[in-house]
């Protein structure tokens, strides 16, 4: 299985940029599966009904959240209606929605995961308990195992990458909007990278108006953080491919596509 995961998408901008370059995506990777980190998708802020109903039709497959998932209020209302909308499986038990869902393309099926890291973020259940629990679960289903880990701290994401590594297929970090350097495939088959960065803004600062992040660090003064609609972009991401039969990794390539890295599809 070939799978493309969209980085954080931020705002219009990231919007926008999905709909442009899904289907060069698909073309160029030949991507079975593409999900989608959107957390970020309603100006910076969660997810609404009609954006997250937009992207499954431009072509993402699933959409995974994070620390912004209840932003949307409006989410309550169809978080449960649907399969492909994921939020971190080590929220409350209260909360709605699912941590955890199955897509099967072409007679194979991937498990994906959405967990939140505890370090410098709200506290919330163990996810490297919870993480063995589903992975538990999902490998009566398929050995396929996709991991999107929204957390804060890089030595947390390499910990569950090492942690998991052998039993996922793949775990990529979310969260920090800033794509790392690290992608690599670790000794037991497990793809790795600690950011996949973010879809949106190019020129501001992780996707927020770089005037305001700039007055917030000189001032140390409140300033409500606002994501342009209209400037340079950049589209940040994964591709992994995965053995059907094992669901060890056999390549991870990242996405890089900005003024800077032209995609050539």
């Amino acid at each position: 299985m070939k799978v493309v995961f969209i980085g954080d998408i931020v705002g219009s901008i990231g919007r926008d940029m999905v709909f442009n370059y899904i289907a060069r995506l698909k073309r160029k990777y030949q991507a079975d599966v593409i999900i989608a980190n959107g957390e970020n998708a309603a100006s910076g802020r969660g997810i609404t009904k009609a954006i997250f109903d937009d992207l499954l039709r431009s072509g993402v497959d699933v959409v995974t959240m994070g620390n912004h998932t209840w932003d949307q209020k409006e989410i309550y209302d169809f978080i449960d209606d649907t399969d492909y909308l994921i939020r971190p499986a080590n929220f409350s038990d209260e909360a709605p929605g699912r941590g955890m869902t199955n897509i099967t393309k072409n007679g194979v099926t991937l498990s994906v995961i959405n967990l939140h890291g505890r370090t410098f973020l709200p506290p919330h259940s163990d996810p490297f308990e919870k993480a063995e629990q589903l992975i538990e679960e999902a490998t009566k289903i398929s050995p396929l195992i996709f991991v999107d880990f929204h957390a804060e701290a890089t030595s947390e994401k390499i910990a569950m990458g090492w942690h998991l590594d052998g039993k996922a297929s793949v775990v990529v970090g979310t969260h920090t909007h800033v794509q790392t350097a690290d992608d690599r495939i670790l000794p037991g088959g497990t793809a790795y990278l600690t950011d996949a960065g973010m879809t949106g803004p190019y020129d501001e600062i992780l996707g927020m108006k770089k005037e305001d992040v700039i007055y917030r660090f000189k001032t140390n003064l409140p300033v409500r953080f606002e994501v342009p609609k209209k400037g340079r972009s950049q589209l940040n991401g994964l591709f992994v491919e995965l053995d059907d039969q094992t669901g060890k990794a056999l390549s991870i390539e990242r996405i890089m596509i900005n003024d800077d890295h032209v995609f050539e599809a």
